[in-house]
C-alpha cells in the first residue's frame, strides 16, 4: 500500500511550473487545462509574481494542475497496489483524481471555479485567517470561540488556524491563548467558514454538472479523515468543505492507521511532507519537488509492487 497527499493554498511559489514545462508533454497538458479552466496556468506557473499567484482564483487551479502533472507518469508504477489519497483543502480535488473519482481536466476546472467563487466571497466582508501555534487545544478552541471566530483548519497538535473578521483576529493576536502565539496569514478571507456560503453555492452547482466515479482506491475526507466510498458522498463532502473546517490532523491519523509503505507528497511538496514527518516520523515520505523526483517514485513503487506480487496479495490501484 502507498499513499498520495496533495497540498492546499499557501504552498505555491513563483515559477513553480517552470521546470515541469520543459517537458513538451507536461506543457501540452497545462495548455489544455488552461483552456478548460479559463485561466492562463502557463503564465501563472512561470512568469507571474508571488502576489499574482497568491490570489485565490489563481492559486487553486495552479496547485491542482501541478499536483496532477505526475498523475499519468505514476499510474504504471502504481499498478497492482492499493492507493490511499488525501488532499489538504483544494488539494482534495487533486486527491480525487488519484483515487479515480475525477478526471484531471474536471478537477482543474472545478478548482478554478472554486477559486473564483471563494475570491468573490472574500470581497463581501473584511475577513482573514491566523495560525495559532502552541498552547493547549481546549484553551485555544475556547479563546477562538469566545471571540466569535472559527477553528477552520486543524493541521495537528499545536497547529490550529482561526478564521473570521479581521477585527476579531486582531483581538486574538493581542490576547492569545496561554502559551500560544498568533501569526496572521496572507490570505484573502475566512476560508472554511460560513463566510464562504456564496462560494459553496456556486461550487455546488458546478460540481453537480461534473461526473463523479466510484473510487478505485481509498480517498480520505477532510471532514473526519474517514474513507469515502460513493460518488454522491464525495461530491457532497467536497462542496461542504468550502464552509467547514479542514481536519488534516484526522487525515494524518488515518494514514498512520493504514501504515502505507510509502507516502508520496505531491508538488509543491514541502509543507505537507514536513507536517507528516513531524506528526508521524514512523511513516516513509517522499516529497516530489521536481520532475527528477518522479524517477525515485517509480523505483520505490516498482519495488513495492514486486514485493506485493511475490506475496500473492490482492490489491487495487487508484492512480
Amino acid at each position: 500500500m502507498f499513499a498520495m497527499i496533495a497540498p492546499g493554498q499557501g504552498s505555491q511559489t513563483p515559477g513553480m511550473l517552470a521546470g515541469w514545462l520543459r517537458d513538451p508533454v507536461h506543457a501540452e497538458r497545462v495548455r489544455a487545462w488552461s483552456e478548460a479552466a479559463d485561466v492562463d496556468l502557463v503564465h501563472l506557473g512561470t512568469r507571474a509574481s508571488a502576489a499574482e499567484i497568491a490570489r485565490t482564483e489563481h492559486t487553486q487551479p495552479l496547485l491542482v494542475a501541478q499536483g496532477l502533472l505526475v498523475h499519468e507518469e505514476l499510474a504504471p508504477a502504481a499498478a497492482g497496489q492499493t492507493a490511499v489519497a488525501a488532499g489538504h483543502s483544494v488539494g482534495e480535488l487533486t486527491a480525487a483524481v488519484y483515487a479515480g473519482v475525477l478526471t484531471p481536466t474536471d478537477a482543474v476546472r472545478l478548482a478554478a471555479i472554486r477559486g473564483r467563487a471563494m475570491a468573490a466571497a472574500c470581497a463581501e466582508a473584511p475577513t482573514s485567517m491566523a495560525a495559532v501555534v502552541g498552547g493547549e487545544e481546549p484553551q485555544v478552541l475556547a479563546r477562538i470561540a469566545e471571540l466569535g471566530l472559527t477553528a477552520a483548519t486543524f493541521n495537528g497538535p499545536g497547529q490550529i488556524v482561526a478564521a473570521g473578521l479581521v477585527e476579531d483576529l486582531e483581538k486574538l493576536a493581542a490576547a492569545p491563548p496561554p502559551a500560544a502565539t498568533v501569526k496572521p496569514l496572507p490570505v484573502a478571507g475566512a476560508f472554511h467558514t460560513p463566510y464562504m456560503e456564496p462560494a459553496r453555492q456556486t461550487f455546488a452547482a458546478a460540481a453537480a454538472a461534473v461526473p463523479f466515479q466510484r473510487p478505485r482506491g481509498l480517498l480520505l475526507s477532510n471532514a473526519d479523515g474517514e474513507v469515502l466510498a460513493t460518488p454522491e458522498v464525495i461530491r457532497g463532502r467536497l462542496v461542504e468543505q468550502v464552509v467547514r473546517p479542514v481536519r488534516w490532523d484526522l487525515c494524518l491519523l488515518s494514514l498512520a492507521r493504514l501504515e502505507p509503505e510509502l507516502t508520496v507528497s505531491l508538488p509543491p511538496a514541502k509543507t505537507l511532507a514536513g507536517i507528516l514527518k513531524r506528526r508521524h516520523p514512523e511513516l516513509a515520505v517522499l516529497p516530489v519537488n521536481s520532475a527528477r523526483d518522479v524517477g525515485k517514485v517509480h523505483a520505490l513503487l516498482g519495488a513495492a509492487a514486486g514485493a506485493a506480487v511475490r506475496k500473492g496479495e490482492t490489491v487495487h490501484a487508484g492512480v
